[in-house]
């Protein structure tokens, strides 16, 4: 699945290696074209948030690229990475690429040191969480859920993400002390774990004592042909990591965290005797 973000983070690291190929700075575009240094690194970076075909053409044409299917495919990114897509519609309440960037993902990595991850989440649960961190008015928490919904739909199509999500033990016996909420969680994890499907899930005891993850919940989002990133959240929107050290150090606490959480085959039989 494509997606805005993810199209125009292809399309910024396109238009920055056309660059370097034709062998000019960012100073030199500007002054050969009469634009600003900062549109030119705007687009380069994505912080362009719809890059004009006309002014992409141009740039292509500076650069000497000349392959029609070449030129054609980079157009067609840019167009692309103008699209509107669901998230639009929820910005006052999402708050961030994050749902954009998630929709466009190959495969998603997910750890939850005190949530259950938005994706795993029961509407009631959603509102809960909405309320529990600060989102006062009703209609806000409605808007919240119903993101946190369509966000999730992504799980039922042929194209959904691979999902691995490692989830603390704590966010899970957290939930014991709201019944209400609890039964219904515990139940809808406990059928993605079973049925066959896009989603792993592991659990990471408590009693694994300290672990690689201590430094609070993350998100490694890989793709078919953007450079992977991770997401670190925070109450406002969140970082976003793109640099291969960080990925790789990020991945390396991934897979620490699984070698330490409940084999995925035994879980649903963990969370099962967790509302027995």
């Amino acid at each position: 699945m494509s997606s805005a973000s993810v199209a125009r983070r292809q399309l910024s690291a396109q238009m920055r290696a056309k660059r370097l190929n034709a062998g000019m700075t960012i100073e030199q575009v500007a002054d050969e074209l009469e634009w600003s240094s900062t549109k030119i690194s705007n687009i380069e970076t994505g912080r362009s948030k719809k890059p004009a075909v006309t002014d992409i053409r141009v740039l292509l044409d500076l650069y000497r690229v000349t392959d029609a299917r070449e030129r054609d495919s980079i157009l067609s990114l840019t167009r692309q990475s103008r699209e509107r897509g669901w998230w639009n519609r929820y910005d006052d309440v999402l708050g961030g690429a994050y749902a954009s960037l998630e929709a466009g993902a190959k495969s998603v990595r997910l750890f939850e040191p005190q949530y259950i991850p938005g994706l795993l989440q029961t509407p009631e649960y959603a509102a809960a969480i909405a309320q529990a961190t600060l989102i006062r008015n009703p209609d806000d928490i409605q808007r919240t859920v119903e993101a946190r919904v369509k966000r999730q739909e992504v799980l039922g199509k042929e194209s959904s993400p691979d999902v691995w999500a490692i989830i603390h033990e704590s966010a899970l016996l957290m939930l014991r002390a709201s019944p209400e909420l609890f039964g219904p969680q515990i139940q809808r994890l406990a059928e993605l774990a079973e049925e066959p499907n896009s989603v792993t899930i592991q659990v990471l005891p408590i009693a694994a004592g300290l672990h690689a993850g201590m430094g609070g919940p993350f998100s490694i989002l890989d793709y078919e042909s953007a450079p992977s990133l991770v997401f670190l959240e925070t109450n406002t929107d969140g970082l976003y990591l793109e640099k291969p050290a960080e990925i790789t150090r990020y991945r390396q606490c991934f897979d620490r965290l699984l070698a330490k959480a409940l084999d995925p085959d035994d879980v649903p039989a963990y969370l099962r005797s967790l509302s027995a």
